[in-house]
């Protein structure tokens, strides 16, 4: 089983700079990558960013070039970085992991969410 703690996010003006910060504990043999999601109302949860246990990210195509997701294996933390916000980013973001353990194979884990609201 992986725990995930979530932090950061809250409220921002448009333009502005956010972090959002996620660490995993528990029992796992490896972590195969790391990640955040989003949901804003009415919508699906989408993928934000990812990145593998090789180090290699994939961002989602409207936040490339804004955010930046990176990790720390020693720690087994995924941080966001997120600068020139915009409205449209405003949503609960998740972040997701997926671990591999000798009882349960790969299991993907989430976060408990964590609001982001960009608004002058």
């Amino acid at each position: 089983q992986v725990q995930l703690v979530e932090s950061g996010g809250g409220l921002v003006q448009p333009g502005g700079s956010l972090g959002l910060s996620c660490a995993a504990s528990g029992t796992f043999v490896i972590i195969n990558y790391m990640g955040w999601y989003r949901q804003a109302p009415g919508e699906g949860r989408k993928l934000v960013a990812r990145i593998t246990g090789e180090g290699r990210t994939n961002y989602e195509g409207s936040v490339e070039g804004r955010f930046t997701i990176s990790r720390d294996p020693v720690k087994n933390t995924v941080d966001l970085q997120m600068s020139d916000l915009k409205a449209e980013d405003t949503a609960v973001y998740y972040c997701n992991v997926n671990a591999y353990g000798w009882s349960t194979g790969s299991v993907d884990y989430w976060g408990q969410g964590t609001q982001v609201t960009v608004s002058s």
